[in-house]
């Protein structure tokens, strides 16, 4: 589709242009911490709190980087895209404070908190049936139709170098972090993670965090390919969606392990975080949390940096 362009991968030069594009358009979000999950780890944790983001989640950075970098004339057709929630929303909001026209296949098993959402920032949505094929499929048919760009959730160099402007920030708040875990489902946060990371801090390990129950990534790290599972069940609905040859490229080359929760770590962290923290964070943020106090050898005595992903949760 219109956003492969032989497979550009994007550069640190990218990101720091995003981050000027998108700034009247995004918050920077505060860096929190905590001392007990500091004792109950025996590490230091700086959470990266894009739950407080613009549309409640970090896709909001990619998506204004996309949507703010299109020309007049490509922008009047407007934007098009596929997702279960946060990048749904995101688009529709960056297409918003633009004034252009966005349209979203989502799976008809979506939260309706998200589909509701996609609608109050203007957003246009079309329900199809919750596997990533009959996604593709639909999108296809109606950016031949619309003519829209197709701004892919992930697997766009547009949305990596914007996602890649949230570890930019982390990095110029709270430097000298030992490691930085964030969760994975397509691998668009991750690969800006990696983006930025190997440019300013090359030193820091980049931890992928995973549901057990869509666990493709874990499995394609070890097989050293990418490992296709269509429709995984996991309470991280954010996280159901699998590689793509451009995050692949960052995942395979620059992240140090991907770890694993269950359901039940998943649940429990994210419980853990509304009570200590006092903030509202959804499952899919609370995955690299429940994967450090799963780990808690590996990081014990480290700096290490947690994105919290969103916060776009049915209560």
């Amino acid at each position: 589709m219109s956003n492969t362009n032989q497979l550009y991968i994007p550069t640190f030069e990218d990101v720091k242009a995003a981050h000027q594009r998108i700034a009247p358009y995004i918050h920077r979000t505060p860096v929190l911490t905590s001392s007990y999950f500091d004792s109950l780890c025996g590490a230091e944790l700086f959470f990266k709190c894009e739950n407080f983001q613009k549309a409640g989640a970090f896709k909001v950075r990619g998506a204004c980087n996309a949507v703010f970098g299109l020309s007049d004339e490509k922008a009047a057709k407007g934007v098009a895209t596929h997702s279960s929630g946060n990048h749904a929303l995101s688009l529709s909001y960056a297409a918003g404070r633009r004034g252009i026209k966005a349209t979203v296949v989502m799976p008809r098993t979506a939260p309706e908190a998200k589909k509701a959402a996609v609608r109050g920032y203007g957003g246009e949505v079309l329900e199809c049936e919750p596997s990533t094929t009959a996604r593709e499929e639909m999108l296809e048919q109606l950016v031949a139709r619309t003519g829209a760009d197709f701004v892919h959730p992930y697997n766009d160099h547009r949305v990596i170098a914007g996602q890649g402007t949230c570890s930019l920030e982390l990095y110029q708040e709270i430097e000298a972090l030992d490691a930085v875990v964030a969760p994975i489902g397509g691998g668009g946060m991750i690969s800006g993670t990696c983006l930025t990371l190997s440019n300013v801090s090359p030193r820091t390990a980049i931890y992928a965090a995973e549901p057990k129950n869509a666990d493709d990534v874990y499995r394609s790290f070890h097989a050293g390919e990418i490992i296709e599972d269509d429709s995984p069940q996991t309470v991280a609905d954010g996280l159901k969606v699998g590689l793509r040859p451009r995050t692949w490229h960052f995942v395979s080359k620059y992240v140090s392990d991907v770890l694993l929760a269950t359901e039940a770590e998943i649940i429990d962290a994210m419980y853990l975080t509304w009570q200590r923290m006092k903030i509202v964070i959804e499952p899919s943020s609370a995955v690299p949390l429940a994967t450090i106090l799963k780990n808690k050898s590996l990081f014990e005595g480290k700096r290490v940096g947690v994105i919290l992903t969103g916060g776009n949760v049915d209560l």
